[in-house]
């Protein structure tokens, strides 16, 4: 399987008009909504994740006007197992699976932040929301699936003679994507993830949380493979000493971003990982993964790759070879960034996976099997 890349579409033009509130929250441009989405296409990305909050626009959506406007990109939907019961959320992702021939995929936010969790009225501690996760996914699969009508009585979820579901393009199940940084998120994406999303931290400690994630999933008795997702914020320019300064710029311009969502942010251990990495160093893996001091863990994409094409590109060559396939490289709206990703950072990935043989499957064997 190819290496893949993800970014995030972008709903407003740069320069558009600022409004108070939340960023979730300013008016939708349709026609750049499809003009980011098609512009990421055509340079090299697999998939853009449509993101989901409390005050965001409808994931479902957003996702439809997307698939609408491409040709071959896949949508990453983010679902939050408290705002959708998983028989409704299938038969919306089966729906826009069939709408886009087979392009729909689903990213479970299990839920980072109490506070914001709360706004949706969601009081469910950490190990719950990932225990209830678990449950979503395996409800999914099975309407997805089923062929007869079928009745569940779980933890969080009750309901009698569902089915059969709207299929999929398909007619199997969806890839399901989860994430997290705490034992509770290994231990529920080791059992039932296709996908686990990582935030980009260090190798050394990358590698720690596959093989966590493998251990769960061997507990569970799995032994298929499962893909990793890690994202960064890519700062690309001609040469490393370029793409420092421009890190340094686009740094200072983000800060009342960060400074918004900081705060909902403070407890999440995926967060909390990442503040205390910065404060260890803010520079990691020979310089090029930046975790800047006041940014790292804030929220969004806040881990950055610095540096030229070709140092960019080899840093994600290493992840490759650690089993992450699956590289996001949001650049929080910024089109311009993420067509200098797509045009010098992408191809020189999978010309290099392709220079040095390395075979997903070949990487599985040796992490996971062990």
């Amino acid at each position: 399987m190819p290496i893949e890349f993800v970014n995030m579409v972008g709903s407003r033009p740069p320069g558009a008009p600022t409004y108070s509130g939340s960023t979730f929250t300013q008016p939708i441009d349709v026609a750049w909504l499809r003009h980011y989405a098609r512009t990421i296409e055509e340079f090299g990305f697999d998939h853009t994740l449509i993101p989901y909050a409390s005050a965001s626009a409808d994931q479902y959506a957003l996702s439809a006007t997307v698939l609408a406007a491409t040709q071959r990109l896949r949508t990453v939907v983010a679902v939050r197992p408290n705002s959708a019961f998983p028989t409704v959320a299938a038969q919306g992702l089966s729906t826009l699976d069939q709408l886009s021939g087979g392009r729909a995929l689903v990213h479970i936010i299990s839920g980072g932040s109490d506070e914001e969790q709360a706004r949706q009225g969601d009081y469910l501690d950490k190990e719950q929301r990932y225990r209830r996760s678990s449950e979503f996914i395996e409800v999914l699969r099975k309407v997805w699936t089923s062929t007869e009508p079928f009745s569940h009585h779980g933890e969080f979820y009750r309901f009698d003679e569902f089915g059969p579901a709207y299929a999929t393009h398909t007619g199997g199940a969806l890839p399901v994507s989860l994430g997290g940084s705490s034992e509770f998120a290994y231990a529920s994406g080791g059992a039932h993830a296709d996908i686990f999303a990582l935030w980009g931290e260090p190798l050394a400690e990358t590698a720690e949380q596959i093989d966590r994630v493998y251990a769960h999933a061997r507990a569970a008795g799995r032994t298929d493979r499962i893909r990793f997702w890690v994202t960064f914020r890519p700062v690309v320019a001609p040469t490393d000493a370029l793409a420092r300064e421009k890190a340094h710029g686009i740094l200072e311009r983000a800060k009342p971003f960060y400074e918004k969502v900081q705060g909902l942010n403070r407890t999440n251990v995926g967060s909390v990982r990442l503040r205390e990495l910065s404060e260890r160093s803010e520079e990691h893996d020979g310089g090029v993964l930046w975790t800047p001091r006041g940014v790292a863990g804030s929220g969004g994409a806040s881990s950055l790759l610095v540096g030229s094409p070709e140092t960019v590109a080899e840093a994600i060559v290493r992840y490759v070879e650690l089993g992450a396939d699956i590289v996001s490289l949001p650049t929080l709206g910024d089109l311009n960034d993420a067509v200098d990703a797509g045009r010098l950072v992408i191809p020189l990935v999978r010309d290099e996976v392709a220079r040095r043989g390395i075979d997903p499957e070949v990487v599985f064997a040796r992490r996971a099997v062990a």
